[in-house]
């Protein structure tokens, strides 16, 4: 058994199929760029969203380096701790902390676009949101993309078939067959009771995501910052650009846009990185029911493997 695959268990892999959605692959009307901190590096990024062609999805082109990084499931890595990191096949460029701009791009159907990334390698945190990418978006507007010949391309959605699950220790992400998206999540902080145990259920569309998902922060507990500032990470955390709570004083930085804020960024979360399923301008988020419970960026991305038959887990 593979390291990516021990201490996994699942019950069997969905029949996963790809269904015509009968409507255009979409891209950018015009190019739009936000620039911020980096939530780990700590330096000061710029991100350009460019139109591209149908067919050619969503990929990343790093100051630099001359490769194209593109958002689908294999190019992320694996050990990619608070974020999600993609990197080039030839594992040259990388790029990291995608996962609120793929999110952003996926609810709001920018199925082509190439993202320029400029004085690092990280996308810009800017409030710990997507609001600001969704806000991007939509003034720069969508068109329908048309590949080399002129022509427009059908977008095609992946359906679940059949119930699926991969679930590590008390950790899960579950899909059903369903007729829509529909998507419900969980998470447990004990030891930080103004967090404490959280779900939400929702739908998905541009604006149910627009209103309801984009504007929830990316949080972290105040006693856990030091031991991860000592390993590398977030050093472009601040109260500026994440929800803080302490284990004894609460909220540090009040107030919260949502009483159920930090589970409704996990579902933005979610949804950046199941859009990495997504190729050739495709859309990445499965025609499905997902439940997930306490589950983060590692075992999101190992579900997504486990659909394409690319990891065995323990039956």
């Amino acid at each position: 058994m593979s390291a990516a695959a021990r201490g996994l268990k699942s019950v069997s892999r969905a029949a996963l199929s790809w269904k015509p959605t009968g409507l255009a692959q979409q891209t950018l009307a015009a190019a739009v760029s936000r620039s911020g901190v980096g939530l780990h590096s700590g330096k000061t990024t710029t991100a350009t969203l460019l139109p591209a062609r149908a067919g050619e999805g969503r990929y990343f082109v790093v100051e630099g380096e001359d490769t194209r990084v593109a958002a689908e499931v294999g190019n992320a890595e694996g050990q990619s701790p608070l974020c999600t990191t993609l990197r080039s096949e030839c594992g040259v460029a990388r790029v990291r902390t995608v996962e609120h701009l793929l999110s952003a791009m996926e609810a709001l159907a920018v199925d082509n676009c190439r993202v320029e990334v400029s004085s690092g390698d990280e996308i810009p945190l800017l409030d710990g949101s997507a609001q600001e990418w969704v806000e991007a978006i939509r003034g720069a507007g969508l068109c329908a993309a048309e590949d080399v010949s002129g022509q427009n391309l059908e977008k095609m959605a992946p359906k679940i078939d059949e119930a699926v699950y991969l679930r590590k220790d008390d950790c899960f992400v579950a899909a059903f067959p369903s007729s829509q998206i529909h998507i419900t999540y969980g998470i447990d902080f004990p030891k930080a009771p103004p967090i404490g145990s959280q779900w939400f259920n929702t739908f998905l569309d541009a604006d149910i995501y627009s209103t309801k998902i984009a504007p929830a922060r990316t949080f972290c507990i105040f006693e856990e910052v030091e031991k991860m500032r000592s390993a590398g990470l977030i050093k472009g955390g601040s109260l500026e650009n994440a929800m803080v709570c302490s284990m004894t004083d609460g909220w540090l930085n009040p107030p919260l846009r949502f009483e159920d804020e930090p589970c409704r960024h996990k579902i933005l979360d979610l949804i950046g990185d199941f859009s990495l399923l997504a190729r050739n301008g495709s859309q990445g988020f499965p025609i499905a029911h997902v439940v997930a419970y306490k589950a983060g960026h590692a075992l999101h991305t190992k579900f997504l493997h486990h659909l394409l038959g690319k990891i065995t887990a323990d039956q």
